[in-house]
């Protein structure tokens, strides 16, 4: 029986970066998941190169589990490792490699789990589901979920297996991203007064962006579960200008709304709308355009949820929420599941050089998914 951390050592040499093909680690898992007697369902992506996967273990009818996680990872360049992150290194039970944590752990849990279940004894199928592109906007999910949905697929409900500490997270808030558009008129710098300073436009949506989140902070919906309580505006790049001596005819800034339960981010875009309207009407040129680039839904899972119940117990820790976003509110928003957020390592280690994940972490991930595949054979 292969273990879980060789598994991890094989998904960890696939440089599944974002923007490159997850192909060779669908294949390769495919070929894992057939040798343990799954049925395999591998989905074409939007893009070449890009594939879902979904492998299902036991009956072929019935109300079961997903297991699900993204294939991607985020990119390493520019970051100072100190073991290559394509190779995993095991040191002091630490395992490091890029996406040991997010989320390849959980990944090779689920496939050592699906191989060392008695797929003859399961009174309710095990389904694997493994996506591309979550880093960039949870994008592969999407066709996954909708071709589900086409198929009526069913389930009890769904593990997705973020870095967690192996702890399950009922919760998160949804998020909608986007740019600020700011469009000013060119003229000499000597001159300024013949044109519009798009950077000037920009910075004055920079300090609405940051009244609308102080004004939400002080009167708006809060939930204390997560680290920040309310729903946040943030703008995270700015670009403008061209050169010195030209009043800059455009502007452009990327911003993202993360959103607690009881506040409609659609809403918030309005008002920051508004608040464009307003200052192209007092500056009396220029105009500004607000574009939606991506959105995903928050997860709010009812603590008395049976589904949650039976991971809480699984997981034998009190239930959570998380301040980053995950595919989860997708599951329960295309396919009506309830849904957790549960795998091993932490977010805190992800993204950075020198990701790891612990054995122990891992150890803690084989158990919970063997509890959770025993209920299936009840």
């Amino acid at each position: 029986m292969i273990s879980t951390a060789e598994t991890l050592a094989t998904l960890i040499s696939f440089p599944t970066i974002s923007a490159d093909s997850n192909e060779a680690l669908i294949r390769w898992s495919a070929g894992r998941i057939t040798a343990a007697g799954g049925r395999i369902h591998i989905m074409a992506g939007a893009k070449p190169g890009k594939l879902n996967l979904l492998a299902s273990f036991g009956p072929q009818t019935g109300a079961g589990i997903v297991l699900s996680g993204h294939s991607d990872v985020v990119p390493v360049a520019g970051q100072a490792w100190n073991t290559d992150p394509f190779i995993l290194t095991c040191k002091d039970r630490k395992l490091y490699g890029r996406g040991s944590s997010d989320m390849k752990g959980f990944l090779a849990a689920a496939l050592s789990a699906a191989a060392r279940a008695d797929k003859n004894k399961l009174a309710r199928p095990l389904h694997l589901a493994f996506s591309y592109d979550e880093e960039v906007g949870c994008i592969g999910v999407r066709d996954m979920l909708a071709r589900l949905a086409k198929e009526n697929f069913r389930a009890e409900g769904c593990v997705i297996g973020e870095p967690t500490e192996q702890k399950v997270a009922l919760g998160h808030k949804g998020k909608l991203s986007g740019c600020i558009c700011c469009f000013g008129q060119a003229a000499h710098s000597a001159n300024p007064a013949l044109g519009c300073n798009a950077i000037t436009l920009a910075a004055e949506m920079v300090c609405a962006a940051e009244a609308l989140q102080t004004e939400l902070a002080k009167t708006g919906p809060h939930d204390e579960a997560f680290p920040f309580p309310s729903t946040s505006v943030h703008v995270g790049t700015i670009k403008g200008g061209t050169v010195l001596n030209t009043v800059p005819e455009f502007c452009e800034m990327e911003f993202e709304i993360r959103n607690v339960a009881g506040d409609e981010p659609a809403t918030l875009v309005e008002r920051l709308r508004g608040r464009a309207a307003e200052i192209t009407s007092r500056h009396g040129k220029g105009s500004i355009e607000i574009e939606i680039t991506n959105e995903y839904p928050g997860l709010d899972t009812a603590p008395d949820d049976a589904f949650a119940r039976k991971m809480i117990d699984a997981a034998g820790s009190p239930p959570s929420k998380i301040g980053f976003g995950t595919e989860a509110g997708l599951f329960k928003e295309t396919l009506h599941l309830p849904a957790v957020v549960c795998g091993p390592g932490s977010i805190d280690r992800a993204h950075r050089p020198d990701e790891y994940v612990t054995q122990d972490e891992l150890d803690a991930c084989d158990a919970f998914m063997d509890r959770v595949i025993a209920g299936l054979a009840a």
